[in-house]
């Protein structure tokens, strides 16, 4: 049986970039994420705006690490992912 991987850790100062989106104006996003909610993250881009962005629509690559992850497995308070 596959085993569901889980992202466990915190994203708040995570660098992201938006690789695909249902909403196609989020492609190409790119910034620090600055706040988590359960159905949103919040991304302060390099030109001074923040963007609210739907997990459920988006799929997003960490800059740092390169590891893409999709809205849909993290949908969830940032604190109930955390336990595990």
């Amino acid at each position: 049986m596959a085993r569901k991987e889980i992202f466990p850790h915190e994203l708040i100062g995570e660098m992201i970039e938006v690789v695909s989106s249902k909403n196609k104006s989020n492609l190409g996003i790119k910034g620090k994420i600055i706040d988590e909610t359960k159905e949103t993250i919040t991304v302060a881009q390099d030109n001074g705006k923040e963007v609210v962005l739907m997990k459920q629509i988006i799929t997003f690559k960490l800059m740092k690490s390169g590891k893409i992850i999709s809205g849909e497995v993290i949908a969830k308070r940032p604190e109930d992912r955390l336990k595990g």
